[in-house]
């Protein structure tokens, strides 16, 4: 089954995963990565997976905006997907995800007023 390792310490990343869950349930494994067992999977370490959300999918990675979309479009939020799938959103999309991502592992995931 494919996984998706989701930053459960993150109060907006908890928020969407909670929002999400009921339609991704059936088809992805949920993982806290910030629950203390939590080492890493697949040679990836906790300290990687924790700078961008990642989404073991078909046996590899799909991380960073990607990861998003893709579990987006499995939540059914097709239209947003082909929206942001198009060159210039795309490339707005990705801008937007990295800097929120570097912002979030700069000033705390909890104590963040992202």
């Amino acid at each position: 089954m494919d996984k998706l390792f989701y930053d459960g310490s993150c109060r907006l990343c908890r928020r969407e995963i909670n929002w999400l869950a009921p339609k991704l349930l059936p088809q992805l494994e949920l993982v806290d990565i910030s629950a203390a067992h939590f080492t890493g999977f697949a040679g990836v370490s906790k300290s990687a997976m924790m700078q961008k959300i990642h989404l073991w999918h078909q046996d590899r990675f799909i991380t960073g905006i990607d990861a998003t979309l893709h579990y987006w479009h499995l939540a059914g939020h097709h239209w947003l997907v082909a929206l942001l799938r198009l060159a210039p959103c795309y490339w707005l999309a990705t801008k937007a995800y990295s800097y929120w991502a570097a912002k979030r592992n700069k000033c705390g995931r909890d104590n963040c007023a992202i």
